[in-house]
């Protein structure tokens, strides 16, 4: 069994919720993806209510090192997407364990 939800099973099961065609359902969902990717693009923050915040952040140059060889490098200045869950997605997640499953 996956641990992986794909967005084509999101757009199978909201078709079944929904009653919609999984056609519409596919698109509606696609539109949603662009627009979050669109704001991303122009630097707003997309808050989701009850789910989570994602927003870009900066990140600053900094030095690596190459765990293997010990060998220094630089890695540049760039862009991030940050996912901060909301406090109703934490408290369901908080009987969790780190495999998804229910904590006994």
């Amino acid at each position: 069994m996956s641990n992986t939800v794909t967005r084509a099973d999101i757009g199978t099961a909201a078709s079944e919720a929904t009653g919609l065609a999984k056609s519409d359902v596919t698109a509606i969902g696609q539109r949603m993806f662009e627009l979050i990717g669109e704001a991303l693009k122009a630097g707003e923050t997309v808050k989701l209510t009850g789910f989570g915040t994602l927003q870009v952040r900066s990140r600053a140059e900094r030095v690596g090192r190459n765990p293997r060889t010990g060998t220094e490098h630089r890695i540049t200045p760039r862009h991030t997407v940050i996912f901060t869950p909301s406090a109703r997605l934490r408290e369901a997640l908080g009987g969790l364990t780190a495999n998804g499953a229910d904590a006994v």
